[in-house]
């Protein structure tokens, strides 16, 4: 299918070729037939592009800052690698469009195939042939409302999500700062709601659009505070709505200038906001943000995992603001119609953006893509090949399911420099990024269906996805006759374990590893080296000082990421094993004292571990403590000596009463690089670099782990509870 994305690096907007996205139980694909280009998002995005790294830098100090803190731990060289590919990689444009369903998730209902809808979302609803939506963010279409004027939907959306934050009366007085799109609408919004607006641009035109609609226009040249006193006897209005978007601050001044006592001031565009204090002050002026289409809007659990708010304690929801829009069209309050001045196929998306770059002069407000007769026909998950050179048999041929950050910023560019490696297919969810992905480390062909890798003819799958995903991809990797990497964990749950190990001994000629690199670092083979010779039992104490992720992140959710201990802390429990040359035997957890998380969302937790040959660990993880604090700290005791590791930079080594080395790295190393040397080394010579049960005890306990804390016990760490 087509898809119109712009590259970060260099702000171009272009249509590409890429898969169908994948369909999810919760979402549905939609063939579209119209979107709406949102004139002041998407040129914000592209004039961001079009800056130079130092341009680019000065507008987001945050990301330069990360970038820096990023450089000090992990080194200039992964840093740049990380950096180069989120540049590269293309991002999607559009967020509002029409369409018809051609396939609807298993749990989604009230929708099927050939029903008109709506869609929202910047990250779904796409300028593109296909997309895939979260069900909380379509809405079925009104027979006597064309897909055209529905496309407007999510902008619309967006307008009645800042007017409903006014909270209009009948009869109030409302000035709309800003006649764009959105003020357009906002203007039949409050018009429908029986207020009075005052409407102004700086472009003449816009206002006698807005006059058109019933509002009462004030051009450029027009003293607004003058009339806005004339118009409300001299209190000022009461309230103003902000769809403006300008880098000056007279917006917000003129606000607390026209405003009255206790009035209200939404803001829905971008502009600056210094707030003058005396104005506000004085007259106790409300000032408000509007948070796009309205609640739900950047929560996971609403959006992507498709929970709705309770009616009788939210009433306007995203969806609900949508249906709300389309209510009104379906009933001529709202006219989008008369907003459209241009139309575009994909085949002309380079005139549509040279609109709004203003490379063409020509006015311009409601402007839409068409998805006519010249749309792809099948929503198959097409097979699109990005490199025609035929495929080398000679080397290990390696599929990608999955392409996030990690994927492309601490394996493929190791992979890329080996010349016994062959890429072969790429499948990603949204398609859009396997196609860049695919483009830049040069893959033979990529997908939108994990069975096109499945049927390939590569030797190995590595599965870089969301944790949910691991397990059932693994299996079926395996049920293929590949070789599998997953990245950790393999699993969430024992039972997950179980059918892993149920089918592993169908095919033993299939090597499995876990992303679990630590065991690989410098730092690490150092230690092993230093307590080689050492016949006692080892003491292993490892300290995380994770920091806090938001509790909204993915990992967060037990269903998806399922939680921080399974997710990261499996890390650890493996390096233990690695450190101490044994299996684990038994763990016990304990935790903090918290009210507002389950045991599998604890992460302040301390992990106690025996081994098979007498040695313990305990792990301290937190997220609780200082970010100038090292990171990762492991000591480790036993025969007389010790050691140390701090963030796997310095490694410190005694024996008896003296300090005999300290080795320090110029860069953070975790191991990625050993860890891919060795595991492929392992499947050329047919022995694997971790052995199975190693690699099955290791994520065993650190399931048992969470189920430990949960119960207040301790856990046996058997491999026969995974039979069958």
């Amino acid at each position: 299918m087509k898809q119109v994305t712009q590259t970060l690096r260099t702000g171009i907007v272009e249509v590409n070729e890429v898969p169908v996205p994948t369909l999810k139980d919760t979402f549905v694909l939609v063939k579209n037939t119209a979107s709406v280009i949102s004139a002041g998002t998407e040129k914000t995005k592209i004039d961001m592009g079009k800056k130079n790294l130092i341009q680019k830098a000065k507008a987001r100090p945050d990301l330069v800052k990360q970038v820096l803190n990023k450089i000090k731990t992990e080194g200039f060289k992964k840093t740049f690698q990380t950096v180069t590919s989120r540049l590269n990689s293309p991002s999607p444009l559009g967020y509002s469009c029409a369409g018809t369903v051609v396939a609807a998730g298993g749990l989604v209902d009230g929708l099927q195939p050939g029903d008109r809808v709506a869609c929202g979302g910047a990250d779904y609803a796409n300028h593109a042939e296909f997309v895939a939506i979260p069900k909380n963010l379509v809405v079925k279409i009104p027979e006597n409302v064309t897909d055209e004027e529905a496309a407007f939907t999510t902008v619309g959306s967006i307008a009645m999500q800042g007017t409903r934050l006014l909270a209009p009366e009948l009869g109030e007085i409302f000035l709309v700062l800003g006649l764009g799109l959105l003020g357009q609408i906002a203007v039949q919004l409050l018009i429908a709601n029986g207020c009075n607006v005052i409407a102004t641009d700086l472009d003449g035109k816009l206002v006698k659009q807005a006059e058109n609609f019933g509002a009462l226009g004030a051009g450029p040249n027009t003293d607004i505070e003058s009339l806005c006193r004339e118009q409300t006897a001299g209190y000022g209005v009461d309230g103003v709505l902000v769809c403006a978007g300008t880098s000056s601050n007279q917006p917000i001044e003129l606000c607390g200038a026209v405003t009255r006592e206790k009035g209200r001031v939404v803001v829905v565009g971008a502009i600056r906001m210094d707030i003058p204090r005396e104005d506000f002050f004085k007259k106790e002026i409300s000032v408000v943000i509007s948070r796009s289409y309205g609640p739900g809007r950047y929560d996971p659990f609403y959006e992507e995992s498709g929970n709705d708010y309770p009616f009788g304690y939210v009433r306007f929801t995203e969806q609900r603001n949508m249906e709300s829009f389309l209510k009104l069209i379906s009933l001529g309050k709202v006219d989008v119609k008369i907003l459209i001045t241009h139309r575009f196929t994909l085949d002309h998306v380079a005139e549509a953006y040279q609109l709004i770059e203003g490379e063409k002069t020509e006015p311009y407000l409601g402007i839409v893509m068409q998805y006519g007769s010249a749309a792809s026909t099948s929503n198959k998950a097409s097979r699109i090949t990005v490199k025609t050179k035929p495929i080398n048999k000679d080397k290990l041929g390696l599929s990608f399911f999955g392409a996030g950050n990690y994927a492309t910023a601490s394996l493929l560019p190791l992979l890329s420099d080996r010349s016994d490696v062959e890429f072969r297919g790429l499948v990603t969810a949204s398609g859009r990024t396997a196609q860049g992905v695919g483009n830049q480390f040069g893959f033979n062909f990529c997908a939108g269906d994990y069975e096109e890798i499945l049927a390939s003819d590569t030797d190995i799958i590595m599965i870089t996805t969301r944790h949910d995903t691991h397990a059932s991809s693994v299996i079926a990797a395996i049920n293929a006759d590949k070789h599998v990497y997953v990245e950790k964990p393999i699993a969430l749950t024992v039972d997950e374990l179980k059918l892993i190990h149920s089918q592993y001994p169908k095919n033993p000629n299939s090597q499995i590893m876990v992303g679990f690199n630590r065991r690989f670092a410098p730092s690490t083979r150092v230690i092993i080296n230093h307590f080689e010779n050492i016949k006692s039992p080892l003491v292993v104490n490892i300290r995380i000082n994770s920091g806090a992720i938001p509790s909204d992140h993915w990992i967060q959710d037990p269903e998806v990421g399922g939680g921080r201990v399974i997710g990261e802390g499996c890390h650890f429990i493996d390096l233990a094993s690695a450190i101490t040359r044994s299996n684990p035997k038994t763990v016990t957890c304990v935790g903090t004292a918290v009210t507002n998380k389950s045991a599998l969302l604890n992460d302040n937790v301390s992990i106690m571990l025996t081994f098979e040959n007498g040695s313990i660990a305990n792990i301290i993880y937190t997220a609780d403590g200082s970010k100038a604090m090292q990171k990762e700290r492991v000591e480790v005791f036993g025969g007389g000596r010790s050691a140390i590791i701090n963030d796997f930079k310095e490694t410190i080594l005694y024996s008896g009463d003296s300090k005999i080395e300290t080795k320090k790295l110029m860069a953070q190393d975790k191991g990625q690089k050993s860890m891919l040397e060795a595991w492929l080394t392992g499947i050329k010579s047919g022995e694997a670099c971790v052995s199975y049960n190693c690699l099955m005890a290791n994520s065993l306990a650190t399931i048992l782990a969470v189920e430990s804390l949960a119960l207040g016990t301790s856990l046996a760490v058997d491999l026969n509870i995974l039979e069958v």
